[in-house]
């Protein structure tokens, strides 16, 4: 089963020929590959292309492995472009094999492969798109590297709409399975748990283990391997480096600090494996250093990680609506609220309260509650009242899975479904 990545196609077709480099960035197996070399070039060729007017090159394959030397590359795809006044498209997988460890460990080398691109541009029957998984790489370097000629287009594993589709699950079962194994695009060809399980697993210590141990010379891999579990196990949990350090150094007597701490969630973060979200005091208008919350990109691989073994529905779903927020193209961060409590002995003490999300995308704002159940007095306290202490018009959202229909309350404070929010790209809108 195919599933539909239309939202993804259509911003790869709305940005040909606009003279820039369109870098497709995301985790690994998420479908990059399938989104360009599938959907966008059957685009083309139904559009009129012709086919050899389409330079595929994978250079995660070996057969490819020659094109990862960027004098190579640039050499082949000129060789078939020049004398010609056909338009050309290059389409280059997984970018980050043609950057070597010399270029990464020293800031102060040029990255060849860059120049290339920069090349391509030059040449104007060329339109160049690249994937990649690797932000650090790529989509950081943009401005900087590709001078403003670069476009990003973030690839993410499907969302619950997307593997909804493409399931024929009924609603309730569809969400049952996708909070257990995620979107991975190639669950969908797996019907038996056991590989559904494997396949994930097999992820982690065949690709991405692997790819940042290689890129990044680990020293320490055991201290990687346990520091993703932890993150895995304490989604939606503040913490920072140094928290993270005591805990790994009390797990099967590893060592570590908490500058390597910091440098490997570094890495975890730049391969897509995890994103994270910094803290926002909302009347001080401020960040804070620290700490920070980390939601997986993937909840299954979140899972897997774990063994099934840690299957706390209230921080699944923290976890999903973070995600669902994400492909949406909101910035999302955590947001804080100063609140002055007067105790029995009529001291006042200063707490913060907590709202889950805030997103942001242009000039909209929304405050976001993530609250698996609402059924009683207590919890709709506990989650309303760092809403109602927020003192400016920007849209307040509770999204529950104990919801049916959505409504406003008294206090203008918009209560939806999970599964409503999940499948309604314009559910905060309402």
């Amino acid at each position: 089963m195919l599933a539909d990545r239309q939202r993804y196609l259509n911003q790869l077709i709305k940005k040909q020929w606009n003279g820039r480099i369109k870098v497709i960035c995301g985790i690994r197996r998420s479908g990059k590959s399938t989104i360009l070399f599938e959907l966008f070039k059957e685009y083309l060729i139904k559009e009129g292309v012709r086919e050899e007017n389409i330079i595929s090159l994978a250079l995660d394959d070996d057969r490819n492995t020659a094109y990862r030397d960027p004098a190579v590359l640039s050499e082949y795809v000129h060789q078939i472009v020049r004398n010609s006044s056909d338009r050309f498209y290059v389409l280059i997988d997984e970018i980050q094999y043609a950057i070597s460890k010399e270029e990464l460990r020293n800031p102060d080398q040029p990255v060849r492969i860059y120049s290339v691109l920069n090349g391509f541009l030059h040449t104007k029957n060329i339109d160049v798109y690249v994937t990649g998984s690797n932000s650090k790489l790529l989509s950081k370097d943009i401005s900087t590297e590709f001078r403003g000629r670069g476009d990003t287009v973030n690839v993410y594993p499907l969302s619950f709409k997307e593997f909804y589709e493409a399931s024929g699950m009924e609603k309730t079962d569809a969400y049952n399975e996708y909070m257990t194994y995620g979107g991975m695009p190639y669950l969908l060809s797996l019907n038996d748990d056991d590989d559904k399980y494997r396949y994930l697993d097999e992820l982690f210590e065949e690709i991405y283990f692997k790819d940042i141990e290689e890129r990044y010379t680990i020293q320490l891999p055991g201290v990687l391997r346990e520091l993703t579990s932890s993150l895995c196990s304490s989604v939606g949990s503040l913490t920072n480096a140094s928290k993270i350090a005591r805990t790994v150094n009390s797990a099967k007597n590893l060592k570590t600090d908490s500058e390597t701490i910091s440098t490997y969630l570094g890495y975890l973060t730049d391969s897509f494996l995890f994103n994270k979200a910094d803290r926002y005091d909302i009347k001080g208008k401020k960040y804070f250093e620290y700490p920070s919350k980390y939601y997986c990109t993937d909840i299954g691989l979140r899972n897997v990680r774990l063994g099934l073994r840690q299957q706390e529905e209230t921080h699944i779903m923290e976890n999903l609506i973070y995600n669902e927020l994400i492909v949406r193209g909101y910035v999302v961060d955590v947001g804080v609220v100063p609140f002055w409590i007067t105790e029995e002995s009529r001291k006042k003490s200063l707490k913060n309260l907590e709202i889950d999300f805030i997103a942001r995308r242009g000039s909209k704002l929304y405050y976001v509650q993530s609250a698996l159940s609402m059924d009683d007095e207590e919890k709709q306290i506990k989650e309303l009242r760092p809403l109602m202490e927020v003192e400016n018009s920007f849209k307040k959202i509770v999204v529950s899975k104990s919801y049916g229909k959505s409504w406003v309350d008294d206090e203008g404070i918009l209560r939806i479904g999970l599964i409503d929010f999940l499948l309604d790209e314009n559910s905060l809108e309402r």
